[in-house]
């Protein structure tokens, strides 16, 4: 191997030690379409509430519709304005992880306070 070929495949990423490498990155037009559909998700979110529908809902029914939008609207923050989409899939799987992690918590806490099946063990 020439000391040609060794420099030709020691450029990649990591030779840009003053950080100018550009990254690829949401348009104006896509964070507007973005922050539309995170104000329709946190619109239907307090709907839950505000409307006559869940009025008689039960708990668990809310948290179940409630969850799914709480898991996209992070998911989105995540990949749009944290960047997460365009960088290392590295990082999203981390990103992944403590959600999923953060999820199986709560649920394992709710679990072990009787949440699910209203029962409070209160007198």
């Amino acid at each position: 191997m020439s000391s040609t070929d060794l420099q030709s495949q020691s450029h990649g990423a990591h030779d840009d030690p003053a950080g100018t490498q550009e990254h690829k990155h949401p348009s104006d037009r896509q964070y507007v379409v973005i922050a539309a559909i995170l104000a329709i998700i946190t619109a239907a979110e307090v709907a839950t509430y505000a409307l006559d529908w869940f009025d008689d809902a039960s708990t668990t029914v809310l948290v179940a519709t409630l969850f799914p939008m709480m898991i996209l609207k992070f998911a989105i923050v995540c990949a749009y304005f944290m960047h997460l989409k365009y960088d290392n899939p590295l990082f999203r799987r981390i990103f992944v992880f403590g959600l999923v992690l953060a999820v199986a918590v709560y649920c394992i806490a709710l679990t072990a306070m009787n949440f699910w099946t209203g029962d409070t063990g209160g007198g």
